[in-house]
């Protein structure tokens, strides 16, 4: 029956291919000792008489009774076995015991039985999986559950199995202690992609701590500018298309999650949480907020401060199950809910419509101001240094939000102003977006003699690895004697000078021009 339950569909395993590890076990199963000689356990219900015969009962009073109507007689000794269920017996028992069973009418096993998914790891699939399913069918006469979700095996961060023996265990309440119960959990989930071993080591954990960290002061940022959420928000109201821009990114965020929670790719939903909340939100429209918190007020500020803490909600929302401790403070200290985040209902957009058109333009705001803060890099101009900045070809529709976006794009872009002409200027840095080249002349603004022999420097650099990478992947003996691996990795770095080589070139040619 057990196999029969995943051969129809009724269980499921994720990722399915971990379904042959079961029908391996399940068809070639062996006699099974469920005894053990250990100190702790479920003893085992069966008593010894003097002679040897056993008698098995629900509890010594009854094995009396069967002793009794055995013998005939009622001077009886009785000798309980010492020795326990196999840990794996009693697990196998877990889905119903615990929930009132053998009282197959109790309230509690009627809606708890069955449940929904079984998460574990593949090193159990038949000592614990199998077992609940086989015990579960027998007394339960139902799946124990429907999906087994098999997460990935958590190594050390050289990719060796955990053990006391090795001394290579990490601690996860020392990790917590460190970084924070949110953080490792966050990590965690980050890391968990199917098919695929977890190499954990402190150090990655950081990344978790720094992520609740930024949400955190995220948090403080809107506290410090009084943004406080009206209770007869509605988020159809706003506006600017700042404000549309982030409410249709987060109803996109939402359908994502859902997708990959109910998908189980926890990886691909951490994935998708932390670029929204460091990304999106942090790092643009906080930081397009602040030149509007700066204004005087206005009803834009009003709706930006609301909008902001609007969006906040919703992280926290969809963040949840991911990090729930931090974000139930949250909601608790800085939206002052009353009720708590876990019985909360998850968010609901299916009212709210999304403007397209201001994702759009915010989207292209944000293009220009990715390129021309990549290209001051590339040309190591200082942040300090303001630019005037001039654009050939730009198409109508972008003037307009140009010219709504034109503030953002000054100050994130660090230009002191913004020029529509017909050529571009000679020594110029340029960045083309869609049909548009956006030129700011450096003549006069940095040492371009200085910068091209910076470059001219670093090019040479570039172009003596590539000689001794193409001189190593030419050579047949190394081709024939290297491990496989050694040469790829030879013929990856060759491919990233390559790309080096030609951004420098790039670069080169402009400040000669």
């Amino acid at each position: 029956p057990a196999i029969k339950a995943v051969q129809q569909g009724r269980v499921k395993f994720v990722p399915e291919n971990w379904q042959k590890t079961y029908f391996e076990w399940m068809n070639n199963i062996q006699p099974w000792c469920i005894s053990r000689q250990l100190w702790w356990g479920h003893q085992i219900p069966a008593w010894y008489g003097e002679d040897g015969h056993i008698f098995v009962a629900m509890d010594e009073n009854e094995a009396m009774e069967k002793a009794r109507d055995h013998y005939g007689h009622d001077d009886i000794i009785l000798r309980r076995d010492s020795d326990v269920l196999d840990t794996w017996f009693s697990s196998a028992l877990w889905p119903f015991s615990t929930l009132g069973w053998p009282d197959t009418n109790d309230k509690i096993l009627q809606k708890h039985y069955p449940t929904n998914v079984l998460v574990t790891g593949f090193d159990i699939i038949f000592f614990w999986v199998a077992r609940m399913m086989m015990f579960g069918l027998h007394f339960m006469k139902d799946i124990p559950f429907d999906t087994v979700y098999v997460h990935a095996l958590v190594r050390d961060e050289k990719g060796q199995k955990m053990s006391k023996s090795k001394g290579n265990v990490i601690n996860p309440l020392d990790l917590t202690d460190q970084y924070g119960a949110d953080a490792l959990r966050f990590t965690l989930s980050s890391l968990a992609a199917p098919g695929r071993d977890i190499k954990l080591a402190a150090s990655k954990v950081e990344m978790g701590r720094n992520f609740i960290t930024k949400l955190w002061n995220a948090v403080r940022f809107l506290e410090m500018n009084e943004c406080k959420l009206s209770d007869d928000f509605d988020a159809n109201t706003p506006t600017s298309p700042l404000n549309k821009w982030i409410i249709a990114s987060v109803i996109e965020l939402k359908k994502d999650i859902e997708t990959n929670i109910e998908t189980y790719r926890f990886h691909d939903a951490s994935a998708r949480l932390y670029h929204f909340v460091w990304g999106l939100y942090c790092d643009w429209y906080i930081e397009f907020s602040k030149s509007i918190f700066n204004d005087d007020a206005s009803q834009i500020q009003q709706e930006t401060k609301q909008t902001s803490v609007w969006v906040l909600q919703q992280i926290l929302s969809l963040l949840h199950p991911f990090t729930p401790f931090v974000t139930e403070k949250l909601w608790h200290d800085f939206l002052d809910k009353g009720d708590n985040l876990i019985t909360s209902t998850w968010p609901d957009y299916t009212n709210i419509a999304k403007d397209d058109t201001a994702v759009k333009q915010m989207n292209w705001t944000i293009t220009v101001i990715e390129n021309i803060r990549s290209a001051r890099q590339q040309l190591n101009i200082a942040p300090k240094l303001i630019l005037p900045l001039k654009i050939i070809n730009l198409a109508d529709d972008k003037k307009i939000w140009l010219n709504e976006n034109n503030g953002f794009i000054q100050k994130l872009a660090r230009l002191d102003s913004i020029e529509h002409v017909n050529d571009i200027p000679s020594q110029s840095m340029q960045v083309v977006v869609d049909e548009a080249i956006f030129a700011a002349p450096l003549k006069g603004m940095i040492d371009i003699q200085a910068e091209m022999s910076r470059v001219e420097n670093n090019l040479q650099k570039v172009q003596k690895e590539m000689d001794m990478l193409n001189k190593k992947l030419s050579n047949e003996n190394f081709l024939q004697k290297a491990a496989p691996a050694v040469i790829d990795e030879a013929r990856e770095k060759l491919s990233a000078f390559k790309t080096e080589s030609d951004k420098l070139n790039k670069i080169l040619k402009l400040l000669k021009e």
